[in-house]
This record gives structure tokens, C-alpha cells and sequence, in this order.
């Protein structure tokens, strides 16, 4: 998989962000093991604490279609380079993380930088 088309997804999802509080959107795009692509962005909640983010989102869906692994995920921000998820997200990114752990795609400038999982987010809490 291209993970060019992966962060296009993710831009596409961050137009659909509900950010009315911190003026932050967020896209992200999910791959898994199986192919599948689910999109999701962030929505705000003015009780901060029910705001769920871009990446718990997309991983939500592919989770409700029956999925379990995952092989990669977009982040993207229109706010910033290099929107790397935050640490609850990464630990539910390490929780659904494939063999080979999971590439994170951001986007930098033009191009695009890639993290593992494992690199984000060191001795994650695993079964």
C-alpha cells in the first residue's frame, strides 16, 4: 500500500473534524492486516474528557467491523508537521499493533516521516 494515499485519507478525514474548542483538527487513516482502510478524525466535547481523538476513532471502526490488527495509520494535522498521536492513543495503537509492529506516518512538509509504534512508545503495556 502507497502510504501516500494513506495520508490523503487521513487530510480528507481532518475536514471533517469538530474542533470548535481547541481549534486542533486531526485526520488519521488506518491500515490492517487485512487491507482494510478506516478513516476517522477528532471530535470535542465541551466536557474536555469526552473528546475522543482521530486516531481512537479510525481504530474504533475498523475494531466495530471486526478488525484486530493493524499495519500502519496516517496522522495528520492542518495545524502543524509531525502530529504525533498522543499517549493514550499510542497505547491503544501498541494494543492493536500487527507482528511487525505498526508504521506511523506523518506528514512533514512535502514529504512524509514514519515512526514504529515501539519507537513512540516503549515498553507499552501488552497482554
Amino acid at each position: 500500500m502507497d502510504y501516500n494515499v494513506l495520508m490523503e485519507k487521513a487530510i480528507e478525514a481532518s475536514k471533517n473534524s469538530y474542533s470548535p474548542y481547541s481549534k486542533f483538527p486531526v485526520g488519521a487513516c488506518v491500515l490492517t492486516t487485512n487491507d482494510k482502510i478506516y478513516t476517522g478524525c477528532n471530535f470535542e466535547n465541551s466536557s474536555f474528557g469526552l473528546t475522543i481523538c482521530a486516531e481512537r476513532n479510525a481504530i474504533g471502526s475498523a475494531i466495530a467491523d471486526g478488525e484486530r490488527k493493524i499495519k500502519a495509520i496516517a496522522i495528520y494535522s492542518p495545524n502543524t508537521d509531525n502530529c504525533y498521536p498522543c499517549g493514550a492513543c499510542r497505547q491503544v495503537l501498541y494494543e492493536f499493533k500487527s507482528e511487525n509492529g505498526i508504521d506511523i506516518i506523518l506528514k512533514q512538509g512535502d514529504g512524509l516521516t514514519y515512526y514504529k509504534i515501539d519507537e513512540l512508545l516503549p515498553g507499552g503495556f501488552d497482554l
